[in-house]
């Protein structure tokens, strides 16, 4: 029994959700995301409440989507009506950021600078040294940000280049000389 897969998934207020057979179309402030439904899996709405469960408990497959379709599903609820959003920091001397139109603009010390154009039903902020990447689809925004952050990851020794705000880089010592008498 999957212990995700369990729990009920409470609909706030503004939010309403649609099930057919095959997909579920939430629908909130933040906007509006629809999810594939597999075969194997069944999901109800009562009462302002929705519910996940596999077709038949025999089935492994069913069993092993159950937890997954519940936290997809949840993660739609709360996108619509909350959002999501990742911070990135810039670290560097020289390195920045800017918006021009839909485009982020990255200056991380290559010749050229880096322009990431942006995916539908995400938005960009940029503050000083921080990047906000907000939407409500929690993948979209986990992608967009993994994307900016891969244009130059924060390196080991300096500490320079992109990293998600709060999270530690390991640093390592440089090479040390070591001066030698004859």
């Amino acid at each position: 029994m999957s212990r995700i897969g369990k729990k009920i998934i409470e609909i706030p207020q503004g939010v309403t959700a649609t099930i057919s057979d095959k997909e579920i179309i939430v629908k909130g402030p933040k906007g509006e995301l629809k999810q594939f439904i597999h075969h194997e899996i069944k999901v109800e709405q009562k009462d302002g409440k929705i519910f996940v469960m596999p077709k038949t408990e025999l089935s492994k497959r069913g069993r092993g989507l159950w937890g997954l379709y519940r936290a997809l599903i949840a993660n739609m609820v709360e996108g619509v009506s909350t959002g999501f959003a990742k911070k990135l920091e810039i670290e560097g001397v020289g390195f920045k950021a800017n918006i021009e139109g839909e485009n982020l603009v990255l200056n991380l010390g290559f010749t050229n600078p880096i322009k990431i154009a942006k995916i539908p039903g995400v938005d960009f902020l940029v503050e000083k040294n921080i990047i906000t990447v907000s939407g409500p689809d929690k993948e979209r925004v986990g992608h967009m940000a993994a994307l900016i952050r891969i244009q130059k990851k924060a390196e080991p020794y300096k500490g320079k280049g992109i990293k998600y705000q709060g999270e530690k880089i390991r640093r390592k010592e440089g090479k040390k000389v070591v001066a030698t008498t004859k």
